[in-house]
């Protein structure tokens, strides 16, 4: 029989599921409480949150999407969500479990896509969102400096021919 109390937590969960951009379900078993509330400061500045919930409550918080990650519900579980960017949580956390040798990314959910442990450490091996921004900008840029540099150099070889002959002349 569901008390209101469980009912609340589900609610909550299915409120973050719903909001986060991407969430990755991790194995927390040997994390103490102190760094466990590190962990989670850590992961608020970066936009991210660290729940960790009973996993039948995250199969109801998942609703529809429960069948793909239920496989991967098992023993202790901890979630994480990424409310703003999609990378700088993930590689909080994975900093994290290097840092302490403890814990471990199970898989992932970003959108409707089911992730796996690898691809959930590719994805923390991205660049953050600047970062790609700025290359993306680069690589549109490209072609527009090499046609202004193609246009320009007809008139770069009239300026040195015209500087030679001044200099020869004087």
């Amino acid at each position: 029989m569901a008390t209101q109390k469980k009912i609340d937590t589900v609610n909550t969960l299915t409120e973050k599921v719903n909001r986060a951009k991407v969430m990755v379900l991790a194995d927390y078993r040997g994390i103490k409480h102190k760094q466990l509330e590190e962990l989670r400061r850590s992961l608020k500045k970066t936009g991210g949150e660290f729940a960790v919930a009973k996993n039948r409550f995250i199969l109801r918080a998942l609703g529809d999407r429960a069948e793909s990650m239920k496989d991967t519900l098992n023993n202790e579980t901890a979630v994480l969500f990424a409310y703003e960017d999609e990378v700088a949580p993930l590689k909080e956390l994975l900093k994290f479990f290097k840092a302490t040798g403890i814990g471990k990314t199970k898989a992932g959910l970003m959108g409707t896509t089911v992730m796996s442990d690898a691809e959930v450490i590719k994805l923390a091996s991205l660049p953050n969102r600047e970062v790609l921004l700025g290359k993306l900008v680069g690589q549109l840029n490209a072609p527009i400096q090499g046609l202004h540099y193609a246009l320009q150099w007809n008139i770069n070889k009239l300026v040195w021919a015209l500087d030679a002959i001044k200099t020869k002349k004087a």
